[in-house]
């Protein structure tokens, strides 16, 4: 999401500037590659990169190509074929082992549909999204359609397709599907006359991260959270421990006693809520709030006696802990890294927080014996499309 936020920002400055610019996405990955499909990168015609569709490797040959897109306002489908040893003649000099489409799109700041203004309304809100991105694997050289279709949680669609072309119907009932599923897909779709490939991409809002603890240690915190693009709340009951300059300018600070302090706050399975006011009545009344909401994480600074103790206080106070429950909490929070600095903790307590979310297992990758991202990902289904009548 980061990434998406920085080049919406990048395509106003370009618009201020009065520049032109053009969006590269990584529609479609075969074997390995350093980006996975939905990484994107906005391209200025002075040359500024904003976002990584490669490890380095493609972008200068991809800033070429993107500068040719601008030139003609046609947008255009590149192949990266790394499998090919003689592909340093082209001077990538990749390492990878795979087979990587890039969509190349002018960006027409004049439309209010262009593919930066779709993905504006895709990080305009917390809401799953799915985003589809129509090209041709066959027909390369012709005009691509790109960024396509926006499919919101509540059904809200933005389209630039036209809902009289044969993949329409076909498209949008994928989309939902896709929604529904939660996963990402690939289709063909193939009547007599085309052939086209969707990228129907299932995206999930940004985490929320909330520090219930404004001290010094939840300072690095903010900041590394801040920097990989997660939406940072920091609260405490303390005013002197919550002044703005202690904290990333996009964070939201709030001065609060527990009672209230979590009034008007959205938390939801993308959610990480974290007590490290080193309080202990002010952790176990927050804790007594947080466990009946959805959130996807808990963590609570301090010793396991500490969470057992409070736990069993707030049992005997009355309060009802499903077994669901209970399994968001952790307790003492973080991967063990060996950590001893505030920011050592906190880079433990984050990577953990992203391996929940990602359902990942925190293992080391050398000792892994297979592929990092599983082929099955990117197996494009077929459809054939009806010809009517």
């Amino acid at each position: 999401m980061k990434e998406l936020q920085d080049i919406v920002k990048a395509f106003d400055q370009s618009i201020t500037d009065k520049k032109q610019s053009a969006l590269l996405t990584v529609v479609h990955v075969e074997g390995s590659s350093y980006r996975r499909p939905g990484a994107r990168m906005l391209v200025t015609e002075d040359g500024i990169l904003t976002g990584a569709i490669s490890g380095g490797c493609l972008e200068g040959d991809a800033l070429r190509k993107a500068l040719l897109v601008m030139n003609q306002q046609r947008s255009m489908l590149v192949t990266y074929d790394t499998t090919d040893e003689d592909d340093v003649k082209l001077g990538t000099g990749l390492g990878c082992n795979g087979i990587i489409q890039i969509l190349i799109e002018p960006v027409d700041a004049n439309n209010p549909l262009n593919p930066v203004e779709i993905i504006r309304k895709v990080i305009s809100k917390r809401r799953s999204t799915i985003l589809v991105t129509l090209f041709s694997l066959i027909n390369k050289k012709q005009a691509q359609p790109g960024t396509c279709l926006l499919l919101e949680e509540d059904g809200t669609i933005v389209e630039t397709l036209q809902t009289t072309q044969p993949v329409y119907t076909p498209i949008l009932t994928d989309a939902r599907s896709a929604l529904q599923n939660q996963r990402t897909v690939f289709k063909t779709y193939t009547d007599d006359s085309d052939e086209l490939t969707a990228f129907i991409e299932y995206r999930q809002p940004q985490i929320s991260l909330i520090i219930i603890g404004a001290g010094n240690d939840a300072r690095p915190l903010a900041a590394m959270a801040d920097i990989i693009g997660w939406q940072v709340t920091v609260i405490d009951g303390r005013p002197n421990y919550t002044g703005k300059d202690r904290f990333p300018q996009a964070c939201t600070i709030r001065i609060s006693k527990p009672d209230n302090a979590l009034n008007d706050i959205a938390i939801d399975q993308r959610t990480a809520c974290l007590l490290m006011t080193h309080n202990y009545q002010y952790d176990k009344m927050m804790l007594h709030q947080l466990i009946q909401y959805p959130a996807g994480y808990i963590g609570m600074l301090g010793p396991k006696k500490k969470y057992e103790s409070m736990m069993s206080e707030l049992t005997e106070e009355g309060l009802t802990i499903k077994g669901g429950q209970a399994s968001i909490i952790h307790s003492p929070i973080g991967l063990d890294l060996g950590a001893e600095t505030a920011e050592e903790i906190a880079l433990s307590i984050l990577s953990e927080i992203q391996m929940v979310f990602t359902g990942s297992t925190g293992k080391s990758l050398h000792n892994q014996t297979s592929v990092i991202h599983s082929r099955k990902d990117t197996i494009i289904e077929k459809q054939m499309i009806p010809t009517k009548a």
